[in-house]
């Protein structure tokens, strides 16, 4: 007569689980187990995915359903967000007024430059009155309009500390006057076209930017190894006194301003150690 099974006895039946090779049925591992300890395995694997769950989720909602929380992450992107749009208008009217005044340069057209006093482009103001001009600036003007007349001549080149320095061209164009320290004219003057713009020979600081009598609109560059270049009778000055430059970067336009001048150059000059050089010797023009 066949025993029948009670619930406790289906329980508690024990069973063999054997995993063996597909191939050869080679036994490779052995487990007993009874259907009690399977339900409760089952059991505390739900209880702790269910526990997982709801805490990720009371989390999850806390951060997406609380109002104090939204409001902070909102302010907080929008504080971002309007220093970045403050900064993208600056950049941008920065980049309006350097193009336009760059166009207008090569255009020849600087009787329409909005000359301004900007930090941030380097513009030098050209409609000052020269008797409102600081102190340090009137002392650099009484320098270049009364020299001392005992310089000291530089013939041979190879004997300059800059021999291997690079030089830009400051402008191109046609020499028309050549250095003479007889004659005491200390530079070169070049021909070009109006409103040619002027470049920085090399690198430096600018340590004048101003008006002569006798010069007009006069820009002078601080280089190294006690190198000074001096632009002359120029149109409008793009630089202020303690801005850098690069070598090739535009400091002013081709002018006729000043006494000494009988038509649009420029005259260029090179000083070594306080006494004039002879320009030709170094720069292609």
């Amino acid at each position: 007569m066949k025993i029948k099974k009670t619930f406790s006895n289906w329980l508690s039946e024990r069973y063999l689980l054997i995993i063996r090779n597909e191939e050869n049925f080679a036994e490779k591992s052995s487990t007993s187990f009874t259907y009690a300890k399977l339900i409760l395995l089952i059991v505390f694997l739900v209880i702790v995915f269910l526990t997982g769950s709801l805490f990720l989720t009371k989390s999850l909602l806390a951060q997406w359903f609380d109002p104090s929380h939204a409001q902070t992450e909102n302010r907080k992107k929008l504080f971002e967000l309007t220093i970045k749009l403050d900064s993208l208008e600056q950049e941008v009217d920065r980049k309006d007024i350097f193009i336009s005044t760059f166009r207008n340069i090569l255009a020849g057209n600087t009787d329409s430059l909005s000359y301004v006093n900007n930090p941030e482009i380097g513009i030098v103001n050209t409609n000052f009155d020269i008797n409102k001009l600081a102190p340090i600036d009137s002392l650099f003007r009484d320098e270049f309009e009364n020299r001392d007349e005992n310089l000291v001549s530089y013939n041979n080149a190879e004997n300059y500390e800059f021999i291997e320095t690079f030089f830009f061209t400051p402008i191109s164009g046609y020499v028309s006057r050549s250095y003479a320290i007889q004659e005491e004219h200390f530079g070169v003057d070049v021909v070009a076209k109006n409103n040619e713009p002027i470049m920085c020979v090399a690198n430096g600081t600018v340590i004048l930017s101003s008006w002569t009598q006798d010069s007009g609109y006069v820009i002078a560059i601080q280089h190294s190894d006690n190198l000074i270049s001096v632009y002359k009778h120029n149109s409008g000055l793009l630089k202020k006194v303690g801005n850098f430059v690069l070598g090739g970067e535009v400091i002013a336009i081709i002018g006729n301003t000043g006494e000494l001048t009988d038509g649009p150059h420029l005259h260029f000059e090179l000083w070594y150690k306080g006494n004039p050089v002879n320009p030709e010797y170094f720069v292609s023009f």
